[in-house]
């Protein structure tokens, strides 16, 4: 496994959810909220630099049957933004089926309402992300997903 922070992102319509790992990449734990549009490329670039991040994880919005659809081809857009801001800070693309779904199920589970629960499942999702892709690497030795080229 290697040693460094990573920083888990979900991006949304609305908003971006964030997770960090500790340096060991053992354990994701929320970070906050970034609105969508105007500086949110930029703030994103701001958390890379201010925690010293090795990589930033960007959940993948597949379809059940793999396929990219419209979501997926919007992240893959955002991911080669990212890049340009972060570089050399590579930008991972991994598989994010059912981490919404899960994170809201487990928030639920856990007696936070869906009205309250609403911008913390973003956070959530993020450190889902983050956490799937730290067991998969710890799990194989091989970073997961697919680092984003810039456009």
């Amino acid at each position: 496994m290697r040693l460094g922070i990573r920083l888990g992102v979900d991006v949304g319509r609305v908003r971006i959810g964030i997770a960090v790992s500790d340096p060991a990449g053992m354990l994701a734990t929320p970070v906050e909220n970034v609105q969508r549009g105007d500086g949110d490329v930029e703030r994103l670039a701001e958390l890379v630099k201010e925690r010293e991040v090795i990589e930033v994880v960007m959940g993948f919005p597949r379809s059940l049957s793999g396929q990219e659809g419209p979501a997926a081809k919007e992240v893959r857009a955002f991911a080669a933004k990212l890049t340009q801001y972060v570089e050399p800070c590579p930008v991972r693309l991994v598989d994010e089926r059912l981490t919404t779904s899960g994170a809201m199920r487990a928030m639920r589970a856990s007696g936070v309402s869906a009205r309250k629960g609403r911008k913390s499942v973003d956070q959530a999702a993020a450190m889902m992300i983050l956490q799937d892709a730290l067991d998969a690497e710890r799990a194989s030795g091989v970073p997961p997903g697919e680092v984003v080229t810039r456009s």
